[in-house]
């Protein structure tokens, strides 16, 4: 393909992304919906003016890595700590619950393949840190008691979720789950959790060290960016799928990551800042092309929309993975029935998180053109649904005591 092609076609998506963005905010649902659907109308599902060429998937697999690095960037693991024992079983069962029914339904009710199975439950265990966040700030209630649980468990979700994802990334590659090479992603982790946070430390005093000598600008950007992508690197070394790299990455990163030997890294958050900050408009500008470009993949043309299995399965799973959401914030028996409803519905967006489970399911061969495209309608009911009920629901309750 020519270069001019692939200019132009940046061009479009880009453009595209924005404005469908845009219109999304404007309506009051998240941007991630209208990029997905800027894709959608661009792809072979409308209109066919573009198409997931394989330079536009490798700039949408970089896009992946920023993505979970942002998402590692983010996570307050601060939070985790104070919520404590509640922000765990609320991720243990937001995880276990929506994974176990999803894949029950695919697997005993629409006799589905068990990787396919497998993959649909994995799906259905993610909670979008970024749109659960957004929703909870919309409302006032990011810094309440049931805000701290909301996000502590979302962190320990996405990391659970990241550790499935590698499991179910290599049964889809080999057939079977190696324990030698789950071993070797177990012990990835265990090293880099241990030793991140310590090497974070010492570039941010070289980085910080040589922004006061160097007379070129963009420092900070240019090793946090080689950091991450030597990271993906080497969780693909390993075994795991690269945008692992990227999550841990992030995580270490992250001012408020303290375990085990981080604590000094929290004191020094002028650096953690300056990463954010220089980090965002790079994220900002790639991930727009990972999610237009789900939304390429996605050819609604070819799905049968009369079938009986699409309304039925996507219907099905959505439901299972709303209501398992909300059961696992209904394990927390000792707070009251509303505090454990809002815990619930808050932890019921997938968004980026989902989609990028959906996509992996797409790309390794796993899921058909049909099944695809129920997960992504069943993505997009979660999250596009959830900050609409959960608005009404606090302008309904919001003068309870439980509440305040």
């Amino acid at each position: 393909m020519e270069a001019q092609q692939v200019f132009i076609q940046l061009v479009i998506i880009l453009v595209a992304a924005r404005l469908c963005a845009e219109a999304a905010a404007w309506i009051g649902i998240p941007t991630v919906i209208g990029e997905l659907t800027a894709g959608v109308i661009l792809g072979p599902s409308v209109f066919g003016f573009l198409e997931a060429t394989e330079i536009i998937r490798l700039l949408a697999e970089i896009a992946i890595i920023l993505l979970l690095f942002e998402a590692g960037l983010e996570s307050d693991i601060g939070r985790l700590a104070h919520a404590g024992r509640r922000a765990a079983v609320v991720a243990l069962g937001g995880f276990l619950i929506p994974f176990a029914l999803g894949f029950a339904v695919s697997r005993y009710v629409f006799d589905l393949d068990l990787l396919v199975a497998l993959f649909v439950g994995g799906t259905l265990t993610a909670t979008s840190i970024g749109v659960t966040l957004r929703i909870l700030r919309d409302v006032g209630r990011h810094s309440s008691h049931e805000g701290d649980v909301v996000l502590g468990a979302a962190v320990v979700d996405d990391i659970l979720g990241v550790l499935l994802l590698a499991v179910l990334y290599e049964f889809s590659v080999s057939g079977t789950v190696s324990w030698v090479n789950l071993g070797q992603v177990m012990l990835f982790l265990g090293v880099f959790f241990l030793f991140a946070p310590i090497a974070a430390k010492l570039l941010s005093y070289v980085i910080g060290h040589y922004q006061s000598i160097t007379q070129i600008p963009g420092l900070v950007s240019t090793s946090i960016v080689s950091l991450v992508l030597f990271f993906a690197w080497l969780a693909h070394i390993v075994g795991a799928p690269e945008l692992l790299g990227g999550f841990a990455a992030g995580l270490a990163l992250s001012r408020r990551f303290f375990i085990p030997f981080g604590i000094a890294l929290a004191r020094d958050q002028r650096f953690s800042e300056e990463v954010e900050k220089d980090m965002k408009p790079i994220i900002q500008l790639f991930t727009p092309i990972f999610f237009v470009t789900v939304g390429l993949s996605l050819d609604l043309r070819q799905v049968d929309w009369g079938s009986v299995f699409i309304w039925a399965f996507s219907l099905s799973i959505a439901v299972l993975a709303i209501a398992g959401k909300i059961a696992g914030g209904f394990l927390l028996f000792r707070e009251h029935w509303l505090v454990r409803s809002a815990i619930g519905m808050a932890m019921v967006p997938r968004g980026e998180v989902g989609l990028i489970f959906a996509e992996l399911g797409r790309t390794s061969g796993v899921f058909d053109s049909e099944v695809y495209a129920a997960m992504i309608l069943v993505i997009v009911y979660t999250t596009l649904f959830s900050p609409f009920w959960i608005k009404l629901f606090y302008k309904i309750f919001k003068d309870r005591p439980e509440l305040k």
